[in-house]
């Protein structure tokens, strides 16, 4: 592959001061947050950062309000860690930080709202419907067409969701995703098969798009089992000829534009069996567990989980001579 990375701006880890590596939280990513936070600490003590873990936003508030930080490395798992709610905590306090800002965030931890703002440009994304509480779900289904998604449409992680493919199960669906907050999302299902499509992801790092991944679970879906548990998924990276490579590339730099994202992030996307990429969401603090896909994306560029994860703090450093 032919890299399109600059290099590091920086090689003295001083520059970076007291970094907080903000995990955990109360989400129901609670978990894979902590799992993330553990392998990013790690990494940066690795290469001589001055890094600490903080579990969550109210522990955070505190260890600033100490002076103990200089800077945050934000790997808080949805919730407030991915709403802005943080962002505008961090802005209003003059600390630096990682990922994307109030407005990235918010527009990318919304599902529909992310999904408007990239249909208002051309980017291809599936069919859908906001499902609000009493909404007949059965003609939004007739309306998409079946077979469909239901979602939460503030989870990530795969929390809540539901493939249906039958009139008789929309209810259980709705119902699942109701037990979450937010509004739901009902969603065009992009069918893969005939060894066409199926389900792909990439990484953008500081603007530039990285490699696709091509996930393929052992089971029929890419679920929650499968994501942090399962042994047996395979990841094909990078997952397209150099022909699809470039074009989910430039979909995913103008997509990660488009949300207003800085940073870091991650854009799942599927491919269907005539080869057309469909927009699925962005993820502004990515999983960096075992499993997890951004690290893979910069793997085929021959950066490593420890010099990504450098990376990734070098872009909370703004205007500052090397």
């Amino acid at each position: 592959m032919s890299t399109m990375l600059l290099p590091p701006r920086f090689d003295d880890p001083s520059v970076f001061g007291r970094v907080a590596v903000l995990m955990g939280g109360t989400t129901s990513e609670r978990e894979v947050s902590l799992d993330s936070g553990r392998n990013v600490l790690e990494a940066l003590r690795s290469r001589g950062v001055d890094a600490n873990a903080v579990d969550g936003v109210p522990n955070l508030i505190r260890e600033l309000h100490d002076k103990h930080f200089d800077r945050v490395f934000n790997i808080l798992h949805g919730g407030d860690g991915e709403s802005g709610v943080l962002q505008g905590l961090l802005e209003a306090m003059a600390v630096p930080y990682t990922g994307s800002g109030v407005l990235g965030s918010a527009l990318s931890l919304d599902k529909i709202r992310a999904k408007q703002v990239w249909a208002a440009i051309g980017l291809p994304t599936p069919r859908y419907l906001r499902i609000a509480k009493g909404d007949d779900v059965h003609a939004a289904a007739r309306q998409i067409g079946l077979p469909v998604i239901i979602k939460p449409s503030l989870e990530g992680s795969s929390v809540g969701v539901s493939r249906v493919y039958n009139d008789g199960d929309l209810d259980a669906a709705i119902e699942l995703a109701e037990r979450y907050p937010g509004e739901l999302l009902m969603e065009q299902l992009i069918e893969s098969g005939n060894g066409g499509g199926g389900e792909y992801t990439i990484g953008v790092l500081d603007g530039r798009a990285l490699a696709s991944v091509h996930i393929v679970p052992a089971g029929e879906y890419y679920d929650y089992h499968a994501k942090y548990v399962a042994d047996d998924t395979q990841y094909i990276c990078p997952g397209l000829d150099a022909t699809g490579e470039a074009e989910a590339c430039q979909q995913a730099e103008r997509a990660f534009a488009a949300l207003d994202l800085r940073g870091w992030a991650r854009v799942d996307f599927m491919r269907d069996r005539d080869g057309r990429n469909w927009l699925l969401e962005a993820n502004t603090a990515p999983g960096m567990t075992s499993h997890s896909l951004m690290p893979k994306s910069a793997g085929a560029f021959g950066v490593s989980f420890e010099e990504l994860c450098w990376r990734i703090l070098e872009t909370s450093v703004v205007g500052e001579a090397k």
